[in-house]
């Protein structure tokens, strides 16, 4: 296979510009770890399974598809509550293991519904309308309108996050129970309120992010469940868990690295690479790009 430097400049472009999917699930990943200190690895799973939802009811009632992008974030939000309340709710607050190891079982159990539900076959999902059509030409390279619109829309989500987090009650309240937890219910701050409401943020941010690799791509899948919670959890651990800045960068950096490999080695061997450079940061950064020294005794 012989390819130039155009191509591996279009590979890139085309990568970074998928790779907010993954900054927006990343970022989920570390609103959730920051506030609890735990991995919700149903997250993934709840945000494909909003877009799921929205794709149904827009289909059984006949309704236009673009409402399909405003009913799944919020469906995707609340799975996330239902996670909340099953997987971390009513397990003590001490026992790390037993609630990771409950989103788990949440998330083959979200995955198992959908399969069922949709005999596992992969459905047509609605395009990002005029963006689908769009193609932007800039000298020899082009730049589809879709990835583009989900980019910018993937950066506004990400600013809206962030004033959320720094300049509002309860983003105050939610980096105080990050802080200090004891200290925070002291002051009389609904821990578990806090805990859901940061669930329901991360769920609608996850939700837009299903519907929109769904709809960069045309087709929904069962599929999409666990490259997405792989993806995304690289994303929060190469950035630096609990580091917003980092989840947004790395999930760039992740999507021009696998696009990168998809052309120079092909589809069986990209996720080889990803793998490979969430070794490298391990092993060389293992507290990622911004995230706390890690004491390795």
């Amino acid at each position: 296979m012989s390819f130039g430097l155009i191509d591996i400049l279009q590979s890139l472009i085309d990568g970074i510009l998928f790779g907010s999917i993954y900054a927006l699930i990343g970022l989920g990943f570390t609103l959730i770890f920051g506030a609890m200190e735990k991995l919700n690895m149903a997250y993934a799973a709840s945000s494909i399974g909003g877009a799921y939802v929205g794709l149904g009811l827009a289909t059984l009632f006949s309704l236009p598809l673009f409402l399909v992008f405003l009913i799944g974030p919020i469906a995707a939000g609340l799975i996330s509550i239902l996670v909340y309340l099953v997987s971390f709710r009513l397990i003590p607050s001490t026992n790390h293991l037993g609630s990771l190891m409950a989103s788990i079982g949440a998330l083959f159990f979200i995955d198992e519904v959908i399969i069922h539900e949709t005999q596992g076959s992969p459905l047509t999902f609605p395009e990002l309308g005029i963006f689908a059509e769009a193609y932007f030409m800039l000298g020899d390279l082009g730049f589809r309108g879709d990835l583009i619109f989900i980019m910018i829309f993937g950066l506004i989500s990400m600013g809206v996050i962030i004033y959320l987090l720094y300049y509002t009650r309860l983003g105050l309240a939610t980096r105080a129970v990050s802080q200090q937890n004891v200290a925070a219910r002291l002051c009389g701050i609904p821990i578990h309120t806090i805990n859901i409401s940061t669930f329901v943020l991360a769920g609608i941010l996850g939700g837009f992010a299903g519907c929109m690799a769904a709809a960069s791509v045309g087709v929904i899948s069962p599929l999409l469940t666990i490259p997405i919670t792989i993806k995304g959890l690289i994303a929060a651990v190469i950035g630096g868990l609990g580091s917003i800045r980092g989840a947004i960068i790395a999930g760039l950096m992740i999507g021009g690295v696998e696009n990168f490999f998809l052309l120079v080695r092909g589809v069986n061997e990209r996720d080889i690479y990803v793998f490979l450079l969430l070794f490298v940061f391990l092993v060389l950064r293992p507290n990622g790009l911004f995230g706390n020294e890690i004491n390795r005794d």
